[in-house]
């Protein structure tokens, strides 16, 4: 069965953010001052074939702790769904 794992980057919270920090303060440059903090991190779609949604989720697990996030600065969200 084919599944779609989307995986959801993010600096861990507390961590420095230099990119998120230079689109906060570019919003208020646009007209956006109500805008009172911006978190930059990756969005990462994987398309995988596996037995079951609990396989699937596992792989996906297994790839972002391994080689997608940096678990050191970086926190993940996995979703899942069937294809």
């Amino acid at each position: 069965m084919k599944f779609l794992a989307e995986i959801e980057i993010l600096p861990k919270k507390g961590l420095l953010d230099p990119q998120g920090k230079a689109v906060l303060h570019g919003m208020s440059q646009i007209g956006l001052p109500q805008v009172s903090d911006v978190r930059v991190g990756k969005f990462i779609t994987l398309e995988l074939e596996a037995g079951s949604e609990a396989e699937a989720t596992k792989a996906a697990e297994t790839a972002s702790k391994k080689l997608l996030a940096n678990l050191i600065m970086e926190s993940y969200t996995v979703r899942v769904k069937a294809l």
